[in-house]
């Protein structure tokens, strides 16, 4: 410390080294786990490619052995995307199919567009409910689709909404659909492929998700890949590509699995309902119920594998609006928080393998105290400058060095997507994503640290409120229907 720091500012001084050094941690941990994942996700997608498993897809299709599948699709004051969804939703090519849609409570017009676009009509079925749910207002069967079956309840949440549709389900698989979301058509195949072929027992398994801003639509299917018109849109689709192809993918690799995506995930319904089926304790019940599963196989001593597949494709219409991003992005990191606080007993734990070792203390230490350690960076880093000069030749090479890293992550994943998948065709399309790549870290991402840091506060707080996320674009393509 200088010697010409006033003495009230010695504790000032003390606290302004701490901080730096966690920062310093956080910086050389959180750059170095991600440049692990990068390097696990390039393997694991080439080795994916290598496979060729799609190519015994039609095998899956023919098989008598291929176990039917019901997708369960929560839906509340939906009206303007839902009867696209589950239009889309029918069209998907799997045998043994059924369609679930679980209308939770509704204040606009969503179950009477569903009943005049597939002529519902009631229907009275004999259940026996293994799980307590709000109530079950009526059941509608469709005279068009006799494998489509909608349940009208009281409002419950979207935990409440799924539990209603597990306690209806009859088929071994469930596939949880968010009613926003458009499924490629062999989607559901490509996610059971794994399952079908696996030494262990799947309890879950999940695809990509991405962004359907910005695509062409026809019926009931993507049939072009564009980048979305705005920034916001575009910025999100960058996100999504670096978090699937980076990051699920090398958790799956490594074993450590934190989550499956609830808009498109496949379960084993026997399995969730021996565990309790969704709960609603948290904002991210997908979240929860992964780690929920693999604990507890852990402690019964069984073997119980989650699958995550990096070509199974499920596309969201993602928030175009500033207001509504911000409530997605606190939800999240609210959700991620209270996960972690309700299984903290299993970090560290070598009871849980590379569960309790790696992923959930790296999900500790970058993405939840990550949320709260680099935007107060951004206010107390000038402070400490000012009380030692000196820290700016080490500082900036520091902050420098995390900007453009973070940079080559997300070009990164821009580059893996064109060198496998190749959605995004057009070369102005992959253009546009590579630009938004390279500048995503100046202003974006200090925006949404912002939220999320206002998540970590809500969870500090107890304000643990479910933000809902407004969509409304799914309506202005029409999907063709006859």
């Amino acid at each position: 410390m200088h010697a010409s720091l006033p003495d009230g500012l010695t504790l000032f001084h003390s606290l302004l080294n701490v901080y730096f050094a966690v920062l310093v941690v956080y910086f050389f941990v959180g750059n170095g786990g991600y440049m692990l994942l990068m390097l696990l996700s390039v393997v694991s997608v080439w080795l994916h490619k290598r496979s060729r498993s799609y190519e015994g897809l039609q095998l899956l299709r023919q098989s008598p052995a291929t176990p039917p599948v019901t997708i369960i699709m929560p839906a509340c004051n939906e009206q303007k995307a839902i009867v696209n969804s589950v239009w889309a939703a029918l069209k998907t090519d799997y045998p043994g199919l059924e369609v679930c849609v679980v209308d939770d409570g509704s204040e606009d017009e969503t179950l009477e567009r569903l009943s005049a676009a597939f002529s519902l009509a009631p229907v009275t079925l004999i259940t026996r409910p293994r799980l307590a749910t709000r109530r079950v207002r009526a059941l509608f069967v469709s005279s068009d689709f006799p494998n489509l079956l909608v349940i009208s309840k009281d409002h419950g949440g979207k935990p409440d909404a799924l539990n209603a549709g597990l306690n209806v389900c009859r088929t071994p698989y469930f596939c949880t659909l968010d009613s926003d979301c458009i499924l490629d058509r062999d989607a559901l195949l490509r996610l059971m492929w794994p399952v079908v072929h696996s030494t262990a027992p799947v309890a879950a398994s999940g695809g990509i998700v991405r962004v359907l801003n910005g695509c062409d639509r026809a019926d009931g299917q993507v049939v072009k890949v564009e980048a979305p018109p705005g920034n916001l849109e575009r910025f999100q689709v960058v996100e999504y590509l670096r978090s699937f192809l980076f990051g699920r993918t090398a958790w799956n690799l490594l074993g450590g699995t934190l989550i499956v995506s609830g808009a498109f995930a496949l379960l084993h319904r026997a399995t969730v309902l021996e565990v309790g089926g969704f709960l609603n304790d948290t904002v991210t019940e997908d979240m929860e119920l992964v780690v929920r599963l693999r604990r507890w196989a852990a402690e019964q001593g069984r073997t119980l594998r989650t699958n995550f597949t990096s070509n199974p494709v499920c596309w969201v219409e993602c928030p175009r609006e500033r207001r509504m991003l911000a409530r997605q992005r606190r939800r999240w990191q609210l959700g991620l928080c209270q996960t972690l606080w309700k299984y903290r007993s299993m970090v560290l734990n070598p009871a849980f393998g590379t569960l309790g070792l790696i992923s959930l203390p790296f999900h500790v230490l970058v993405e939840a105290c990550g949320a709260v350690v680099e935007p107060l960076g951004y206010a107390i880093i000038p402070l400490l400058v000012w009380v030692d000069p000196s820290r700016l030749r080490f500082l900036i090479p520091v902050l420098a060095f995390g900007m453009a890293w973070a940079g080559v992550l997300s070009i990164a994943a821009v580059v893996l997507e064109e060198m496998t998948y190749r959605h995004y065709r057009s070369p102005r399309s992959l253009a546009i994503l590579l630009l938004y790549a390279l500048i995503e870290n100046i202003g974006y991402r200090q925006i949404v640290l912002l939220w999320r840091f206002q998540g970590v506060v809500r969870f500090l707080t107890g304000n643990h409120d479910w933000e809902k996320v407004v969509h409304d674009g799914l309506e202005e393509q029409e999907a063709n229907r006859p």
